[in-house]
């Protein structure tokens, strides 16, 4: 064969390669277009569910307005169904900041408990819903502080258990665990989710992570959703230098274990304001009387444990007796029914008023700190509780018990005064409702710019904070509170201001805090995160 013909030949293979590699390139194009054609018609499906729920309940709301009950259950789907559009509506945003870039994962100190106790609070009333055994499990926990961002963690996790609960029929198990390994000086987080519900092909193993995929059309499984959770939560999850790993097949569940390296911060203990006093610990489940002994006698503390109210009752007297009385009782989960936490509570508070009463649940707080309250009850411990948790909670308690000062659902912030800044008249409307309840003084701002009005005409020591949304016309939030914490005014740098808008992803919420701001507060507006922050700043 001569030279030319194998150069000819040559240039035919060049050529079939490329032609080849166009003819895949356009293969996976169209496969593209068709999943995004799928996501698109399934979105349209997906949105209008939950509009059509809010639209027709509004005005079944309208219609039956002088019926309590019919407006009251009307309400709830209507907040129901926003929820579940809410989650779709940030799925896209999510995926479209990923895709240009712009989504980046911050590194903050947040408590471990705090992260899987609000995580578990998400995600228990849907699996409650579908009458799922829900087991949860933390062992090899030594590390409580952690730096990393609680908040895309908290995504993840979220999404994974949902999946969970979602693709296992009614009556299914899922089984949650977190443990910790040290390596290289960091703790590696390891979560775990296990579930036998329908399960996967090894097909669809293949593109789980692919935007738009689902296991099923919504149409047809009823499991509504973008498609895009697990494209999210591969992306975060890379962002932060983790491994993801899915067991699944069909008809035999699905199990799901993430791996996060972080770092952390050593446990420290404060036993002080716990020393020579004597707590009392009414828990019937075994499992938390194990971790109570456990932690509370590497400690040294005095304590007694009992498994009922009687129980309680009986062990307060005969201590009062002998002159040893408690000096606080940690009300547990396991007491009996969920009412008789706070009918027990009542009857301590009324009988043994300097009795510092504190509950340990897994419960929401925001849901039931002003009953709690009523009751007595002066503080809360999250269930899962680790070491560091549980004893600077209680010794918080006391503290707080010994100074007179325990809070309440809503605070109450006579005299107090703050600037809103809000340039949507119904936005700015609910927000002064809200602030209502605690009897402070709100001066309003239409824009950035009323606000450095407002807050530069004013005396110093006017305002004792300032909610500043941030897109707002004349004057953004970002540039108007440079202004004021540029001014040489003796309050510029120390009045709080948190930033309460609708911008809320994770680099809004880092941009808000370098811009000279305290704290974030996203919209729609979570009523009692806003009281936890106005208790906390004022």
């Amino acid at each position: 064969m001569d030279e030319a013909s194998v150069t000819l030949k040559q240039q035919n293979e060049q050529l079939q390669r490329e032609i080849e590699s166009l003819r895949l390139r356009l293969q996976e194009a169209q496969n593209a277009n068709l999943a995004k054609e799928s996501f698109l018609s399934n979105m349209s499906h997906d949105i209008r569910t939950p509009m059509n729920a809010i639209v027709g309940m509004t005005a079944l709301a309208k219609k039956h307005i002088d019926e309590k009950s019919r407006v009251s259950d009307a309400l709830d789907k209507i907040e129901i169904a926003s929820s579940h559009l809410l989650s779709l509506i940030n799925d896209v945003l999510d995926m479209s900041r990923i895709n240009s870039g712009r989504m980046t994962v911050v590194e903050e100190l947040f408590s471990l408990g705090d992260l899987l106790h609000e995580t578990l609070t998400i995600v228990r009333p849907q699996a409650e819903q579908r009458q799922h055994s829900f087991h949860f499990d933390a062992e090899n926990i030594f590390a409580e502080s952690l730096y990393g961002d609680a908040l895309r963690l908290r995504q993840i996790y979220v999404n994974i258990i949902n999946n969970a609960v979602k693709y296992t029929p009614e009556r299914g198990e899922i089984t949650l665990s977190v443990r910790e390994e040290e390596a290289d000086g960091r703790c590696v987080l390891v979560f775990l989710c296990r579930d036998n519900g329908i399960g996967m092909s090894e097909d669809f193993l293949q593109r789980i992570f692919d935007p738009f995929e689902r296991v099923s059309s919504s149409t047809l499984s009823g499991v509504e959703g973008t498609g895009l959770g697990m494209s999210i939560v591969k992306k975060l999850i890379d962002a932060m230098a983790g491994t993801i790993a899915i067991e699944s097949a069909p008809g035999r569940g699905t199990t799901v274990t993430i791996r996060i390296p972080l770092r952390y911060e050593s446990v420290h203990l404060n036993t002080a304001p716990l020393e020579s006093r004597r707590l009392l610990i009414i828990e019937a489940d075994e499992a938390l009387q194990t971790l109570y002994r456990r932690f509370l006698d590497e400690a040294g503390l005095s304590y007694t444990i009992v498994s009922s109210s009687s129980a309680a009752v009986s062990a307060i007297t005969e201590a009062d007796f002998r002159g040893e009385g408690y000096s606080c009782a940690i009300l547990g989960r396991d007491v009996g029914r969920s009412n008789s936490i706070f009918e027990l509570a009542s009857y301590l508070h009324k009988a043994k008023s300097e009795l510092t009463l504190v509950l340990v649940s897994d419960l929401d707080w925001g849901e039931i700190e002003y009953r709690a309250n009523r009751s007595g009850i002066s503080a809360f411990i999250p269930i899962p509780f680790f070491r560091k948790s549980l004893i600077n909670g209680l010794a918080h308690a006391l503290e707080s018990s010994d100074t007179g000062t325990v809070s309440s659902a809503v605070p109450d912030l006579t005299g107090k005064r703050i600037l809103l800044a809000e340039d949507n008249d119904i936005n700015r409307e609910i927000a002064c409702e809200i602030l209502s309840a605690t009897k402070v003084s709100v001066d309003c701002a239409a824009n950035g710019q009323e606000a450095v009005d407002l807050f530069l005409g004013s005396a110093v020591g006017t305002y004792d904070l300032i909610l500043m949304d941030i897109q707002m016309p004349v004057m953004d939030g970002y540039a108007a509170v440079a202004r004021i914490r540029g001014e040489a005014r003796e309050d510029a740098q120390t009045i709080p201001i948190f930033a309460m808008t609708a911008n809320a992803f994770a680099e809004d919420i880092a941009r808000a805090r370098a811009g000279g701001m305290n704290g974030h507060i996203a919209k729609p507006i979570d009523i009692n995160l806003l009281m936890q922050t106005l208790r906390q700043a004022l």
